[in-house]
């Protein structure tokens, strides 16, 4: 199997030699964490949970399509929180996203992330296929 480096002109990638946003070897796509910062570089402001994670959860999806799939074939995901008591808007923004089994989830609270005004991370692992979707 080969590793192949996915890219989506949706989601800005990092600087040359620090991380990929998403790797994919054979059927399974790794998506790195993603935080809601724009295209820009700055971070997308929202007064909530819900509104980040919407932005995270599209770059997810853009990045999940570039690699072939569909967001239903998002198994794993790990989110990284800095206020767990707000964890429920992140669930009604993912109830946006998924549909039929939703992934296997683990939630986490972090005393910080990358800058102060990150309230969230997602990583999240995809089978491409395993959902029998087709990408649109």
């Amino acid at each position: 199997m080969n590793k192949q480096r996915i890219q989506s002109p949706a989601v800005k990638e990092p600087a040359p030699e620090l991380w990929s946003n998403c790797l994919r070897v054979g059927d399974v796509a790794y998506v790195s964490g993603m935080t809601a910062r724009g295209p820009d570089g700055q971070t997308v402001l929202g007064e909530s949970e819900y509104e980040q994670a919407r932005v995270v959860f599209q770059k997810i999806k853009d990045l999940v399509v570039a690699a072939g799939g569909v967001m239903d074939d998002v198994v794993k995901m790990t989110i990284f929180v800095t206020r767990i008591g707000n964890n429920a808007k992140i669930w009604d923004a993912r109830k946006e996203f998924f549909s039929g089994d939703f992934p296997a989830c683990t939630l986490v609270e972090v005393s910080a992330l990358a800058k102060p005004e990150i309230l969230l991370e997602i990583e999240a692992t995809a089978h491409i296929g395993c959902s029998g979707q087709q990408a649109a």
